[in-house]
């Protein structure tokens, strides 16, 4: 019998959380370690937590997205997923850059959030598929507008589209999911595109593509 997954929840109206908590137990296959309701409560769990998987909205005081970063340096193994009311795309941008393995909207049916979640405890990424064409259109939007162009020219438009989202840390099965393709056919975009960048994989491609964005737009430098 597989182990349940470790899981602590972060939201600051007590009824939801006790209904995820509920749900989440009669269906089976987790243990809800904690409860909290803040950016100080996130961050204090997961440090004094053994936890898989920390379920978190954004809206808490203190600020969920904040929470993201400085709980994953520390635990770099834990898996972060916003449950959310946000449908803003800059919100789902910031939470997946700044590491969050899921994006899940308030209102998801308790099966649909169980499966999402033994997806994300096995490595997987996922947003949920009303956000996931609007924020695809802005990623690829932004790596056209500031991408070099002697770095990522030779790249068809259907193949920066599937290296932006392997940037974002998507798997080839996600990728096909989410573009409505096979996963075979992803893996021949590919190989195409590790060929074009001459790179030898797919991190390797992803931090191409960085590399050409921030070439672009250099962080600013403050004066001293």
């Amino acid at each position: 019998m597989a182990a349940a997954i470790k899981l602590a929840i972060i939201d600051d109206h007590p009824l939801f959380r006790e209904g995820v908590v509920r749900t989440l137990e009669q269906i089976g296959g987790f243990e809800i370690v904690a409860q909290g309701s803040s950016r100080d409560d996130a961050l204090r769990i997961s440090e004094d937590q053994q936890l898989d998987i920390l379920l978190m909205d954004i809206s808490v005081p203190g600020g969920g997205l904040s929470a993201i970063e400085p709980a994953l340096e520390r635990h770099p193994d834990l898996k972060i997923v916003m449950l959310t009311v946000s449908e803003e795309n800059q919100h789902v941008m910031t939470a997946l850059q700044s590491g969050a393995r899921g994006y899940v909207l308030k209102g998801v049916g308790s099966r649909t959030l169980a499966a999402v979640l033994r997806t994300v405890a096995m490595g997987e990424r996922y947003v949920c598929p009303q956000l996931s064409a609007r924020v695809l259109v802005d990623l690829s939007t932004q790596s056209t507008a500031t991408a070099k162009p002697d770095v990522l020219a030779e790249l068809t438009s259907r193949e920066r589209e599937i290296l932006t989202l392997v940037a974002a840390g998507l798997s080839n099965k996600r990728i096909g999911l989410q573009l409505n393709l096979h996963e075979k056919t992803i893996k021949h975009h590919m190989t195409r595109i590790l060929a074009k960048l001459n790179v030898s994989n797919r991190t390797e491609a992803a931090m191409t593509l960085r590399d050409a964005t921030e070439h672009q737009h250099p962080p600013a430098r403050h004066p001293a």
